[in-house]
């Protein structure tokens, strides 16, 4: 039973123990999603988020999957397997090169022989392409609906998130920083990123009233040192 217009259903899978499989309703409707497509992303490409640091796990992809379907709605004529799909592989290349994962995540896609048969050339090249354009730092904006969706849907909306990520990052990939300079290289990355003038900013297609009171939540909490360090060390049990 449909509870409230937006629901996300989570339920075990014997193929699936530790992954959870989606059902999206809209007003108590399923929406026009293939459950063979589904079937295909939940066994065979969910899995390997495990690879992946907390920032870019499957919590997240499942995140970024419900945000993009919320957002998709507004859009007629959406093709909501393409929207599904682009969420579902947007960062999985991520740990093999996060400075280079969105190029990877988008040819990872595109070599996909299974998902060759749910959809056309000309569709693949766009999914692609979306996936391309979604990151915050690029320059320009997105080319297509479809990459204004997952630009729009891939921002985090919570603090504690944010620096939860921010650490699990830096602890990857830069094990000899201290823990004074990984906060701070933290707190400067959030800066740059949410600030005043970051870049992150602008890129946001969609109203998201949760997202703008994150920017002002965030932009806050950089500009104080002090409580900056002392929300990171509790929220990473430092």
């Amino acid at each position: 039973m449909v509870e409230r217009s937006w629901v996300k259903t989570i339920l075990s899978s014997f193929f699936l123990p530790f992954f959870p499989l989606l059902y999206y309703t809209k007003d108590g409707d399923t929406m026009k999603i293939k459950e063979s497509l589904q079937n295909y992303i939940e066994k065979e490409i969910f899995p390997q988020y495990q690879k992946n640091d907390q920032g870019h796990n499957l919590e997240h992809i499942t995140y970024v999957i419900d945000r993009s379907l919320k957002f998709a709605q507004t859009i007629s004529n959406i093709n909501y397997d393409m929207v599904y799909t682009i969420a579902s592989f947007h960062d999985i290349g991520h740990a093999l090169d996060p400075k280079n994962h969105e190029k990877i995540s988008g040819d990872r896609l595109a070599s996909d022989e299974v998902i060759k048969k749910f959809f056309t050339e000309e569709q693949i090249a766009i999914m692609v392409e979306a996936i391309y354009d979604h990151r915050a730092s690029k320059e320009g904006d997105p080319k297509t609906i479809y990459g204004k969706i997952l630009a729009s849907a891939d921002k985090n909306t919570s603090v504690e998130s944010s620096l939860q990520r921010t650490y699990a990052y830096r602890k990857k990939n830069y094990p000899n920083l201290s823990l004074e300079e990984t906060i701070e290289e933290s707190r400067r990355h959030l800066i740059q990123k949410f600030g005043k003038q970051g870049y992150a900013n602008s890129k946001m297609y969609f109203e998201d009233k949760a997202y703008q009171q994150y920017l002002e939540e965030i932009g806050r909490l950089v500009q104080d040192k002090e409580e900056f360090e002392k929300q990171y060390k509790k929220i990473n049990h430092l």
